[in-house]
């Protein structure tokens, strides 16, 4: 079983930067991705980033691509550095973890197993 539990998410203007946290436990192997989504009110939600456990293999969508930058620490956190938001940034962000997501999975919610309850970023304009 894992948990996670995201944190940072806030208010920021466009152009601005925020920082969010996903705090994992439980057992939690190097061949686990953590990917974080994002949805906004009346859509669907989106894949942003990606990384395996291992600290390798990052993934990131385009709409984010050299803006937000994943990352992992030793102490079983994943951090997403999101600079240049823009307001459809604006959305709850979701960490989640599972194993052997690889490919094409790896934007498919539904392969991963285990979800944070989210954070809110809000861009104003």
């Amino acid at each position: 079983q894992v948990q996670l539990v995201e944190s940072g998410g806030g208010l920021v203007q466009a152009g601005g930067s925020l920082r969010v946290s996903c705090a994992a436990s439980g057992r939690i192997d190097e061949y686990y991705t953590v990917g974080w989504f994002r949805q906004a009110p009346g859509k669907e939600r989106e894949f942003v980033v990606s990384t395996r456990w291992a600290g390798d293999n990052e993934y990131y969508a385009d709409s984010v691509k050299g803006r937000f930058t994943i990352s992992r620490d030793n102490a079983n956190s994943v951090y997403v550095q999101m600079n240049n938001l823009q307001p459809e940034d604006t959305a709850v962000y979701y960490c989640a973890a599972g194993p052997w997501i690889v490919d094409d999975d790896l934007i498919v919610p539904d392969r991963y197993y285990y979800w944070g309850q989210g954070t809110q970023v809000t861009v104003s304009s």
